[in-house]
């Protein structure tokens, strides 16, 4: 067997191997919460991301999604000698301004979204109003959810076809696909949420495809859906939320402005924000590495 195959068939045992880590992780965890909720008086039926049941629960899969990376890095490691440890939560070597970049990018999208959006037309603001509580539940849920989902489909899926010796935009654009398709029984989801999660998962992965690092990812994605959400009053990938900071007023005749049930992410202006956000990434680490070539 060939170099190339024994990689790809690789790649199907890890994947088995991730799966049963991280559902059998998460199942223990996600009993110990409920047993936990049900001690305290939780409502584990309440599906609202402000609740505590969600936030344990989303909290082990995050574990789960980490301890899986943990375990297939390892293994990994002893199948492939030459290979060294990626799990993609390294610090060092300035990938902890990676956090920091990643907010700032979607600090930035959405800043000239919602101004374009409101300029013209598509949503009103009916009140503001400060939920301290809900704000910081939301802020640490959402955190959870960005570990979880960055570490499965960049950390995991993207990095594992990259490893298999899958072209790196062939394998961004497919992970990519796969993260689009775990929204599909979110409420409101349609044809332009698929082609706009699919484009924010490529915009997500732009980074780690040249630094084989998560915190840019994570910082993005955690503060996309915080943002998107508890500040500015959108539905979240479909998802209503209380206590949000702004209300919003969304008529339907601008659905392509508005995104609708689905919230910003079903809009014609996520469309064009994420294009020119993977365009400007892109070519921010191609021009980098012709720089380091040249020297």
């Amino acid at each position: 067997m060939t170099d190339k195959w024994k990689r790809i068939v690789w790649l199907v045992v890890e994947a088995m191997l991730f799966v049963f880590v991280l559902v059998a992780v998460c199942g223990i965890l996600l009993l110990w919460a409920g047993v936990f909720s049900t001690m305290l008086g939780i409502d584990t039926n309440d599906k609202d991301m402000n609740s505590s049941f969600a936030m344990l629960s989303e909290g082990g899969m995050a574990i789960g999604c980490v301890l899986g990376l943990w375990v297939v890095d390892y293994v990994h490691r002893h199948v492939f000698p030459q290979a060294g440890s990626n799990i993609g939560f390294a610090l060092k070597g300035g990938h902890a301004g990676q956090l920091l970049a990643g907010i700032g990018v979607a600090g930035g999208l959405y800043a000239a979204g919602f101004l374009v959006v409101w300029l013209l037309g598509g949503i009103g603001i009916t009140d503001v109003g400060v939920h301290p509580g809900a704000l910081v539940r939301t802020w640490v849920f959402f955190l959870l959810v960005a570990v979880f989902e960055e570490g499965m489909c960049r950390g995991f899926l993207l990095g594992r076809m990259m490893d298999a010796g899958i072209n790196k935009f062939a394998a961004l654009v497919l992970s990519s696909a796969v993260f689009s398709c775990l929204h599909l029984a979110n409420p409101g989801f349609a044809l332009l949420p698929f082609i706009n999660l699919l484009l924010a998962g490529v915009l997500l992965g732009s980074a780690y495809i040249y630094t084989r690092n998560l915190w840019f990812a994570i910082g993005l994605h955690w503060f996309w859906n915080w943002l998107q959400g508890p500040i500015l009053g959108f539905e979240v990938s479909g998802n209503v939320l209380e206590g949000n900071l702004l209300t919003l007023e969304a008529p339907a005749e601008a659905v392509l402005l508005n995104g609708g049930a689905f919230g910003f992410e079903g809009s014609l202006v996520c469309t064009v924000l994420m294009v020119a956000g993977i365009g400007l990434i892109i070519r921010h680490y191609e021009k980098k590495r012709a720089l380091a070539v040249n020297d």
